[in-house]
């Protein structure tokens, strides 16, 4: 069992733990890189490589369709019920539904480039160009023929409650992009001499070269694991299920998924459509200046974000497969606690997380890019969008774990049409205000969030009887802790300045901020209680413990 530490079970609070701690390492290996990255390609390049990835992300939604998400939940369901020969086949026929889903998103991104990249530029000129984004796109196409199998394997594992190669799997795939995009856009620039669209797209081609070795990794390690796979808890009798109705119940339970992804990547699209043209035509904005703000939004800006996205991942990746295991078992006392404890969790790092960040917002933004016109500002208020929508995030995926998928849609809706509604709308407000025109963006983005949360929160208290009350006094607890650490940090302020020209200050600075931040924080939760009434016992006993069983 020790030799085979990696593929044990892990309960809810343990998994989302190992699963969130996985995907905090890939992603601050993907903020780290747009130090270098940003100093190669500039805020062109930023925006050029934000105009592919944000095609990327509304492609893949496609061309994954929910299925690894809804391979995760049928696993633990059928693994619940005892159907283990039935289980192997949702693996199969997953498999192949990803592969020719990939295959024919990347057709449909060969051949439809163009009109994409129009759709992005309009008539807008003096900056990037429609050749140099139709190019882009179809690079960072290659990717989506491997990423959405990759899905597959890691949804698979995780319906089995196994969480650490999947994490060690994200954690590969990004070390190997990072390594191709750093490298590739210097030699290509510095040494070649290659434009800067090629340099985009050498580094964009990172993405399919971390996917596949990620891939190789999964595959390896399912191979070599697969008595784990074969485990029987209970003996049954399984009923017959063709392979028709497996496939019927893959696109049943994907559906949710694939509405809150194409969702997401609407809010981006709207953006990625609106905002250069609205700033030009409706702010004091030249068309560079546009899309250098659209690059800090999409590309730069938008790393820090995924920080803290990738705690709501964590929760949910490890919450679907245990929601789906007491759904199942009809024991809705533990389906209330868990969804009351994955809130908890959300709140405990995310919320002292995003006003840190905030506070910190121009010492962090020169640390990694040096001086900028708009990126502090934008930063400072932009961080709140990754907070509304981790925390949306869960709630959704929550009714979608109970199968509510009328209400998934219905608070989907609502949030995107107040984003597309309201998105030109409040750029001209702003602007009108004497204030930044790209706070409207921003406004819409977490005014749609917000309004599809309430709306999840009403329909789980009133339909399915879920109690918040717990959740809310977390949340009060919480909240208090961190605006203490933030009237900490501004009296602190007037004494230490935060930011300063040189980025080796700004470290400086920025640490000493986190280190007080910190203990102020933890102290007042440790005091209120609040960290064991969420994690059960102290949150050092907990790493501890993984640590020692390591």
């Amino acid at each position: 069992m020790r030799k085979n530490i990696t593929m044990r079970k892990g309960t809810f609070v343990k998994g989302a733990m190992i699963t969130t701690l996985g995907i905090v390492i890939s992603k601050i290996l993907g903020l780290f890189y747009v130090v270098p990255f940003y100093a190669i390609i500039g805020e062109q390049g930023g925006a050029l490589y934000g105009y592919a990835y944000t095609i990327y992300t509304l492609f893949m939604s496609l061309a994954s369709l929910g299925i690894p998400l809804a391979i995760s939940k049928i696993v633990s369901e059928y693994q619940t019920l005892g159907y283990y020969q039935t289980k192997k086949r949702v693996f199969v026929l997953g498999k192949r539904i990803a592969w020719l889903l990939g295959f024919t998103c990347f057709l449909l991104i060969l051949i439809f480039a163009p009109l994409l990249a129009r759709a992005v530029l309009g008539d807008v000129t003096g900056g990037n160009t429609i050749a140099d984004v139709t190019f882009v796109i179809r690079v960072i196409g290659t990717a989506i023929l491997i990423v959405p199998v990759l899905s597959i394997y890691r949804g698979y594992f995780e319906g089995h409650r196994l969480f650490s190669p999947p994490s060690i799997s994200q954690v590969i795939e990004q070390i190997i992009r990072v390594s191709i995009i750093i490298l590739g856009s210097y030699f290509a620039i510095s040494t070649f001499h290659l434009s800067l669209p090629s340099a985009v797209a050498i580094a964009l081609l990172g993405a399919t070269a971390g996917a596949f070795l990620s891939y190789l990794y999964l595959a390896i390690k399912k191979y070599k694991n697969r008595s784990k796979f074969n485990e029987k808890i209970r003996e049954v009798n399984e009923p017959k299920i063709t392979d028709k109705m497996i496939i019927q119940k893959i696109f049943l339970y994907s559906i949710p998924f694939i509405l809150i992804d194409v969702f997401k990547s609407i809010y981006n699209y709207v953006d990625m459509v609106t905002v250069v043209k609205a700033l030009v035509h409706f702010a004091s904005y030249t068309p560079v200046q546009a899309e250098n703000i659209y690059g800090i939004l999409s590309t730069w800006g938008a790393k820090f974000n995924m920080i803290l996205l990738s705690i709501s991942t964590g929760v949910v990746v490890s919450l679907i497969p245990n929601l789906t295991e007491s759904i199942v078992k009809k024991e809705m006392k533990d389906v209330n606690k868990k969804i009351n404890q994955a809130l908890g969790i959300l709140f405990y790092f995310m919320i002292p997380m995003t006003l840190g960040i905030s506070f910190l917002a121009k010492p962090i933004w020169i640390l990694f890019y040096g001086n900028s016109l708009y990126g502090p500002s934008i930063l400072s208020y932009y961080i709140f969008v990754g907070l509304a929508i981790g925390i949306f995030t869960v709630m959704v995926t929550i009714l979608q774990t109970l199968k509510d998928q009328k209400s998934v849609f219905l608070c989907l809706l609502v949030g995107v049409l107040i984003k597309i509604l309201f998105n030109r709308y409040f750029i001209l407000v702003f602007e009108e205000m004497h204030l930044p025109a790209y706070y409207g963006v921003i406004t819409a983005s977490i005014l749609g969030y917000c309004v599809s949360l309430v709306a999840a929160f009403i329909i789980l208290r009133r339909k399915y009887g879920i109690h918040f009350e717990d959740s809310l006094k977390n949340f009060i607890d919480i909240m208090c802790a961190s605006l203490l650490m933030v009237v900490v940090l501004s009296i602190l302020k007037i004494f230490i300045p935060i930011s300063f020209d040189h980025r080796m200050m700004n470290l400086l600075s920025i640490l000493w901020n986190m280190v007080v931040g910190m203990i102020v924080y933890f102290v007042y939760c440790h005091m209120s209680k609040v960290t064991h009434k969420i994690f059960g016992k102290s949150l050092f006993q907990t790493f501890g413990k993984l640590i020692l069983r390591k």
